[in-house]
């Protein structure tokens, strides 16, 4: 459908990716992922033809449609929400406008007259094609695109010009969900969607016709939405098959398989030298030490590319505060005639990590801000327990700052008690080295400023953290960081995310935010969806997370077939005597198991040679294969081994 051959892209005198290979097939389900600036955009400009390439060239089929979004900056005007996503289908609206006609025209002329056989052909003709587009049901296609993705019926009939550039981009998406072309290219399509919205959006993907590309920082949206994963890193295009998680863990075996094959390669060339340097200067050796020297030529030397830059950072252990934090009291708020929050009432203690949840413009923002004192109660009351000491991350943070003060003054005026070599120590962190950290707020761009008020938060400890989207503007790898500092932190967190991923990471109770109210479930994202989802809405505002009862295990025993089968104890609910296999139900087993402990070792053998031959690129469609057959090996491995056991298990109980 669309390729790529040898192609490379430059941003002035930085290289992007250069020898990229990539011939995308209509299945394409793929996460396009790298770390901050390595040219993730760029690649999906360029498949979109947004964007000219440098080296290489890429080709299309005739007649694929592409449908591009970017980040952001878009801007619609003119017309309502609904005619706006309705315009999508103007070739099939021009078709039921000409089928209106000719429905007219067919009713005013005679039917023994060659002009109404000519109109009832083209009728019939327009009429199939009109159905086979769906074209009755074109309403119905928009409202449930622009229901999914957050838009009441009140706002169907709005202006897009009222809507903000979050809302707008929506609008954007929706057209492209609705126009289904060949080939989807969304880079960043969740930065503007709650959580509920991101749901509808993962569904919608999973039965999305067509191909899709996508960019996204939301680790559980990829793991769920795609089956390949190309990467950019060290210049270079790298392909894997499977979701993000799958992703991770092959990136770890072809790095270990790299630095082995590496070591290997080290010890062979220190071979060679010594030789060379041993025996360089004897007549009686010079055709050897030639050979060696052709030999240390011919070799193509492995390289070892540099760890990739990552945020690492701890927070401050801050002083402890009282058992109790916060407690709420009859909370109202209200903007005018709108009534955002109503009879609120909630107590957090020490320790807790809250996840505010809930849909946008449900007041998750304006309860964070009520409770770091920045906005003001309608009614009722906010109570901070002893030695509490709050500290506020907004979603615009950086927009406070002073344009035109330099990154480490600011940072040591806000912090005056602290070293300028700890201050520095805490910007390389944040990926501010060297003179960077004397660049003025004001030239870097809207990532660069939030990770800088991050580290501006990080240097004054507090006790209590409100955080409003602390990982927008953070890739995958800085946000595994960032979890993982906020897992140790003694304190107690409150804060707003709609990613996934991180939610059910760090989540100890989920507060949701809706029509007005505030109610508190104990666990994680998963608990909070598994409490919904059943019905189960009962909820303790104090208290440890209930655990969700386990589920019953059941052990197995192989039966007169030879398959396996629940044991009598599972079937039977109590414990019984097991059952006597005949002397030859019994040799049988015993020749299966010896057969199995002979074919592991074997499947072991060659899962190695298959993980040491996919450690030397050869091509892309090789690579394929090879992770394909060594996916193939390890479930062969995983069901030997799992029948091993059941097969041991039964002669040793045969033996007692």
């Amino acid at each position: 459908m669309l390729q790529l051959s040898a192609a490379g892209k430059r941003f002035g005198p930085k290289i992007l990716f250069e020898d990229a290979n990539w011939l995308i097939t209509p299945e394409e389900r793929t996460g396009l992922v790298g770390g901050n600036g390595t040219g993730k955009s760029t690649l999906l400009k360029v498949l979109a033809g947004i964007e000219q390439l440098d080296y290489g060239s890429l080709q299309r089929t005739k007649g694929m449609t592409l449908g591009y979004l970017p980040q952001d900056g878009l801007a619609l005007s003119g017309r309502t929400v609904f005619e706006e996503c309705l315009s999508v289908f103007d070739s099939t609206r021009d078709m039921e406008r000409e089928l209106e006609a000719l429905s007219t025209q067919l009713a005013e002329l005679p039917p023994d007259g060659p002009e109404y056989a000519t109109a009832a052909r083209r009728f019939s003709y327009l009429d199939e094609l009109f159905r086979a587009r769906d074209g009755y049901a074109l309403d119905a296609q928009v409202g449930a695109v622009l229901g999914g993705l957050g838009f009441g019926k009140e706002d169907w009939a709005r202006l897009t010009d009222e809507f903000s550039g979050g809302w707008q981009m929506r609008i954007a998406l929706a057209k492209l969900l609705l126009a289904k072309p060949s080939l989807l290219l969304l880079d960043e399509p969740t930065n503007h969607l709650d959580l509920e919205t991101r749901n509808w959006l993962e569904d919608y993907l999973h039965n999305y016709p067509n191909a899709y590309i996508l960019i996204s920082h939301d680790r559980y949206f990829l793991d769920v939405t795609v089956n390949k994963t190309v990467e950019i890193w060290n210049k270079r295009v790298h392909f894997y098959t499977g979701n993000y998680e799958k992703y991770l863990r092959e990136k770890t075996e072809r790095r270990s398989q790299l630095e082995a094959a590496y070591k290997n390669q080290r010890i062979q060339i220190e071979h060679l030298e010594a030789f060379i340097n041993r025996f360089r200067a004897q007549a009686t050796k010079a055709k050897q030490v030639q050979s060696r020297i052709k030999e240390l030529e011919k070799i193509e030397r492995i390289e070892l590319p540099q760890d990739e830059e990552t945020i690492h950072f701890t927070f401050p252990q801050p002083p402890p505060s009282g058992r109790t934090v916060v407690e709420v009291s009859n909370l109202a708020k209200s903007f005018g005639e709108k009534h955002v929050l109503a009879n609120v009432s909630f107590t957090i203690e020490r320790g807790d990590r809250i996840a505010l949840v809930g849909p946008n413009g449900a007041g998750k923002s304006t309860l964070i801000r009520m409770l770091a004192g920045l906005e003001p109660p309608t009614a009722g009351a906010i109570k901070l327990g002893h030695n509490v000491a709050a500290d506020y991350f907004a979603q615009d943070q950086y927009k406070v700052l002073d344009p035109a003060a330099r990154m480490l003054d600011d940072l040591g005026a806000s912090s005056p008690k602290v070293s300028q070599v700890t201050l520095r120590s805490l910007l390389g962190c944040f990926l501010f080295s060297g003179d960077d950290a004397f660049k003025p707020l004001g030239v870097l761009s809207g990532g660069e400023r939030n990770r800088y008020a991050l580290a501006r938060l990080l240097v004054s400890p507090a006790n209590f953290l409100l955080l409003d989207e602390p990982t927008n503007h953070l890739d995958l790898r800085a946000k595994d960081v960032l979890l993982d500092a906020v897992r140790s932190f003694t304190g107690t967190v409150l804060f707003v995310s709609h990613d996934r991923y991180f939610i059910d990471g760090l989540a100890t109770r989920v507060f949701e935010v809706e029509h007005g109210g505030v109610q508190v479930f104990p666990g994680n994202y998963e608990d909070y969806l598994y409490r919904k989802q059943n019905g189960d809405l009962t909820a303790s505002s104090t208290g440890p997370a209930t655990a969700l009862p386990p589920s019953p295990t059941a052990t197995f025993t192989v039966n007169s077939d030879g398959g396996s089968a629940p044991s009598a104890d599972v079937q039977n609910g109590s414990a019984g005597k097991t059952k006597r296999l005949n002397p030859i139900k019994l040799r049988q087993i015993q020749d299966r198991c010896e057969f199995v402990e002979e074919e592991i070792p074997r499947v072991e053998s060659s899962i190695a040679h298959t993980e040491q031959s996919l450690g030397a690129y050869v091509s892309v469609d090789e690579s394929q294969r090879l992770s394909n057959l060594l996916d193939t090996l390890r479930s062969e491995h995983a069901a030997l081994m799992s029948e091993w056991e059941d097969l041991s298990r039964t002669l040793e109980q045969q033996s007692q």
